[in-house]
């Protein structure tokens, strides 16, 4: 049995139980004796589709289309006439009020369920596709539309949204001359549900930063104030997110780092990729969390490199996952290439069970040239 709902509206008794017996070992099913008992059950179980006699005591068809058609939360529930009605006058006005389908009695169940099945999966892919567009649209808007450009360094990042993806979002600002953040985190959760909070989340941030970089410009300091708005705000309630805040100055070659559960960056130098230890608590969980401010010096040709999950739980040849010792590895070899992260992702591929990512990937890489 699928997940779909299906209502039937019939005033006749054994039609109705005929139906209802039938349908049932495919779909989830309901029944109504009349049009108004259909809109009494809309309140509290919507079907994903509807099928109803024209001819019914109390409230017809037609009026219980037109009901439906007048609610903007019911009017896009496919609709299907199975009707004695068979003259072109009501099939002609069935269609103008908008209806899916019109089957006339008697009628072949196995070619009932087949135009179920067909509008059914109409409705899915439609949905599915406007899901898309919207996801990518978010995904764009998560994403900056350009780099920082310093001497001596090259940065850059590599974002691949999964279907219409999940909470992954990056950003970065230079608030002063000379001085940059950088935001790479994580919404937890998958789909659209997740983009949009990640949206509110990105917001937050920017907000923060805007509000508190006069008075302070620890990334902790930030991270802790991000933290509590995000537990004060009834609507991100039980939002969860990883968040990586890092604040960059070239003049120094110097980058100042809070993690809040966030994925360990790599610091990559010609002798090998080691994993930048510091984290704290992810963001969500505790009102009065504090975080933690360590800085690191970046050396001539050394790299920093930090990512989202879906990188490291990629699925290898053998079963498992890439994991943080195989990612630091691959990092390294990849650091000599021209593009370092597409080199990285190649050989993350080389070696996965698929040739795709099976989840979002974001990738940030900021490289020091080596004199």
């Amino acid at each position: 049995m699928t997940d779909y709902n299906i209502l039937v509206v019939e005033d006749e008794h054994t039609l109705r139980r005929l139906l209802e017996y039938r349908l049932s070992k495919h779909y989830s099913v309901q029944t109504a004796a009349n049009g108004e008992e259909a809109l009494a059950q809309l309140g509290s179980n919507t079907p994903d589709l509807i099928i109803s006699d024209i001819m019914m005591p109390k409230m017809d068809g037609f009026a219980l289309q037109t009901a439906l058609q007048e609610q903007k939360d019911t009017r896009t529930i496919p609709f299907i006439f199975l009707t004695a009605k068979a003259d072109d006058t009501s099939r002609l006005k069935g269609m103008r009020m908008g209806v899916d389908d019109y089957i006339t009695k008697p009628f072949d169940i196995d070619q009932l369920l087949s135009r179920i099945d067909r509008l059914l999966e109409r409705t899915r892919l439609f949905q599915t596709q406007l899901d898309a567009k919207i996801g990518n649209d978010f995904s764009q808007r998560l994403m900056p539309k350009s780099m920082p450009e310093v001497n001596g360094y090259d940065i850059t990042y590599y974002n691949e949204p999964r279907e219409y993806g999940g909470g992954d979002l990056f950003d970065w600002a230079e608030p002063f001359p000379g001085v940059f953040f950088f935001t790479i985190g994580d919404v937890m959760g998958k789909g659209l549900q997740a983009k949009f909070y990640a949206f509110s989340f990105l917001s937050y941030i920017r907000g923060t930063l805007h509000a508190m970089l006069g008075t302070s410009t620890s990334p902790a300091a930030l991270m802790q104030r991000v933290n509590k708005i995000l537990m004060e705000d009834e609507v991100m309630e039980e939002t969860f997110a990883s968040l990586l805040l890092m604040r960059w100055e070239p003049a120094k070659n110097e980058l100042t780092y809070a993690n809040a559960g966030h994925c360990r960056p790599f610091l990559i130098s010609n002798s090998g990729a080691s994993v930048i230890p510091h984290s704290d608590l992810i963001l969500g969980l505790d009102k009065n969390a504090t975080f933690e401010d360590a800085t690191i010096q970046l050396a001539p040709g050394s790299a920093v490199m930090a990512y989202t999950d879906g990188l490291i739980e990629q699925q290898l040849k053998n079963g498992s996952q890439l994991g943080e010792e195989n990612l630091g590895r691959l990092a390294h070899r990849a650091k000599g290439c021209q593009a370092p992260i597409q080199g990285l992702l190649s050989k993350v591929l080389d070696n996965s069970a698929e040739k795709k990512f099976g989840d979002d990937i974001l990738v940030f890489w900021m490289q020091r040239s080596a004199s």
